[in-house]
């Protein structure tokens, strides 16, 4: 009876640290896309690994962090940031829960439905973006049509 309470306890513990973790990534994506709307750069950077990589929805846009924070900075220096309404958002582990890849929709008033993918990883108790990667997703009655589009800017 002693060992069953004990492995109660434990898987009890375990989905209590699952979910402290779902909380933990969903704060940080939260507050990612927070501070972006409001320009805070100091607080939006401060959210990304050093070895971070911004992906954005065109292909030359492939950024360090460093590289990210150059292109930034004079737009929210200017209060100009970016508002992306997060939604439908699934947060996935690996076994051992140091990393967490998530994949969300968010709507903009511009870009209208956009899609968020990346990693975080843990260090320690803190979550950092690895990798963020935006995208318009399209829809396929479309994606023969905005392939030939692209295509012709090639």
């Amino acid at each position: 009876m002693r060992y069953i309470f004990a492995a109660l306890l434990l898987m009890v513990s375990c989905s209590s640290m699952a979910n402290n973790d779902v909380k933990s990534v969903n704060d940080v994506l939260d507050s990612l896309h927070d501070s972006a709307s409001k320009a805070q750069f100091d607080s939006y950077f401060s959210l990304y690994h050093e070895d971070a990589v911004f992906i954005g929805t065109d292909a030359s846009e492939v950024w360090s962090k460093e590289a990210f924070k150059a292109y930034a900075k004079p737009h929210f220096d200017k209060g100009n940031g970016w508002t992306y309404h997060p939604r439908d958002r699934h947060v996935y582990f690996s076994p051992n829960k140091d990393v967490a890849w998530f994949d969300e929709l968010l709507d903009n008033k511009k870009l209208g439905e956009t899609r968020g993918t990346g990693v975080l990883v843990k260090e320690g108790d803190i979550w950092l973006i690895s990798q963020y990667h935006l995208t318009i997703p399209i829809p396929n009655q479309i994606a023969g049509a905005v392939a030939e589009q692209i295509k012709a800017l090639q």
